[in-house]
């Protein structure tokens, strides 16, 4: 399905709210809030707040991860009839952690536009100040909650060379830590509190480090954590790709093999022999 975004038909649109400051919500934001018909929101008494702060009158419609499967056909009939709708979640990018996905799909299946604003969202303040690689990094959102699950996911995670962002709840924090540790081992790690709001706190350390401290800290947290660059698992290419992949790079063929015997373990007499033989 190819979508033009912005050819006046019925459309569902996506708007970030403010994470904790309300001036981070965007003059679009505002715009787009005051121009659809009705908005989609999770929790009507908070959404009531930010309208009403910034004198927006409209009518509010709860989508909440109880009620989607109810609401995503009344979405598709409104916009049937030629209704714009937006959808926002308490704080931040809808869908990020947040309800709306189902909806969002029906929309999508049902042939009308889903156009999504920029905005506030915070993993990515989270990930630029944390002081840890920014590329590449995966966001994973929220860990399960029971242990034995808790540890399945991280296992899943160990041995991916990418930083890893989290979003946990204060009452978890400590014992997604220590799991951590246990399962990552002592890696760098920061951890924001609070982003954008008057009591925004970050810590920077390692795991190990930051444990004896996290009990004391409330709010709601991201995690950012550094990624498996040691034990990556290189056994699905052939060491003559291995090699090729710094000489695409610029790298000299002694350097090349050079790093590819550190990475894959190996003598580097042996990746020398075989990239040798091997090579056309």
């Amino acid at each position: 399905m190819r979508q033009k975004s912005y050819d006046n038909s019925p459309s569902l649109y996506l708007i970030p709210t403010p994470i904790g400051n309300l001036d981070d919500i965007t003059v679009r934001a505002l715009k787009v809030l005051s121009e659809v018909d009705f908005i989609l929101c999770e929790d009507t008494r908070e959404s009531s707040k930010l309208l009403n702060h910034f004198d927006i009158k409209k009518k509010l419609v709860s989508c909440h991860e109880y009620n989607e499967e109810k609401v995503k056909d009344y979405v598709v009939s409104e916009l049937k009839s030629g209704k714009n709708i937006g959808l926002i979640t308490d704080q931040g990018s809808p869908i990020v952690s947040d309800p709306g996905f189902v909806v969002v799909r029906k929309v999508i299946d049902e042939g009308f536009n889903v156009i999504s604003l920029p905005g506030a969202t915070a993993f990515v303040p989270a990930l630029t100040s944390s002081g840890i690689s920014p590329s590449p990094f995966l966001f994973y959102g929220f860990l399960q909650n029971k242990e034995a699950k808790l540890k399945k996911e991280l296992i899943s995670l160990q041995k991916l060379p990418y930083t890893l962002i989290f979003y946990e709840a204060p009452h978890r924090i400590s014992k997604t830590l220590e799991a951590m540790l246990e399962i990552f081992g002592n890696r760098k790690i920061s951890i924001h509190r609070e982003i954008s709001k008057l009591h925004e706190e970050i810590c920077r350390g390692t795991i190990q480090e930051l444990i004896p401290i996290v009990s004391e800290l409330k709010g709601e947290f991201v995690l950012v954590v550094d990624g498996n660059y040691d034990n990556v698992d290189y056994s699905s290419i052939s060491i003559i790709e291995h090699i090729n992949l710094y000489l695409d790079d610029g790298i000299s063929e002694k350097e090349a093999i050079k790093i590819v015997a550190k990475e894959r373990g190996v003598p580097k007499s042996v990746v020398y022999k075989e990239y040798h033989d091997n090579k056309h």
